[in-house]
């Protein structure tokens, strides 16, 4: 498949983000996270944490169970929708089996109770990373395939729901009231505004848009170009 399926993974260093609000905790993480070679950035509380921005780059968040305020369980819920290309790695310093069960089934990667080995909490984060980078990587094909289909013509999206449903140029002709001939034009210029190369290929896109194939290609709009 061509170009608009592909994306260059992130070459930003990769993010650790820390929420504890045990300062020797956070410094021992701090110094921890910056010799494996990634850059962390600490924070007290789940408040601070979410006034920080968005990060672009791959990351994780090793967030404390137990927080004043918003507890680390109630920030999962808050950015589970909004952050899904962040894992989240918990720690605890009495992290029991109904919290940890909890936590897992809201997505977190990982659940440590504190104190933790550091090699174990390290593969835990680069296992995240390698996570956050596949998600970015997939939003950014998705973005890419989705101005692609916003750079087709009104004709050239009904082509290509036609093609992709199965149909043949002359019989997509028959079906949008127009010769076979304008039809191959519209595909021509389709294929190549949605990068692909063969029908599999813009099958495969038109799933990845979640485009329904035309069940019934007749109530396509007919109109002579």
């Amino acid at each position: 498949m061509s170009s608009a399926t592909t994306a260059p993974k992130a070459l930003a260093k990769p993010i650790v983000f820390v929420v504890d609000d045990d300062v020797s905790v956070r410094e021992s993480l701090e110094l921890l996270i910056s010799f494996a070679g990634w850059q962390p950035q600490t924070f007290t509380s789940a408040e601070e944490f979410l006034a920080h921005p968005k990060a672009l780059t791959p990351s994780c968040l090793v967030l404390d169970v137990s927080l004043p305020e918003l507890n680390g369980l109630e920030l999962q819920k808050l950015i589970a929708s909004d952050r899904v290309d962040m894992p989240i790695i918990f720690i605890s310093g009495h992290g029991d089996v109904p919290m940890t069960v909890q936590a897992m089934k809201a997505g977190a990667v990982e659940f440590l109770t504190k104190p933790f080995d550091d090699e174990v909490l390290l593969t835990a984060i680069r296992q995240a990373i390698t996570r956050s980078a596949a998600t970015l990587d997939d939003q950014a094909q998705l973005k890419t395939l989705r101005e692609c289909y916003a750079s087709l013509t009104p004709r050239e999206q009904d082509v290509m729901r036609l093609v992709v449903s199965g149909m043949l140029n002359k019989q997509i002709g028959l079906k949008l009231g127009i010769s076979e001939i304008t039809v191959k034009a519209h595909r021509g210029k389709m294929m190549a505004k949605m990068r692909v190369d063969s029908v599999a290929d813009l099958v495969k896109v038109a799933m990845r848009l979640g485009l329904t194939p035309a069940k019934n290609p007749w109530h396509v709009t007919r109109e002579s170009d």
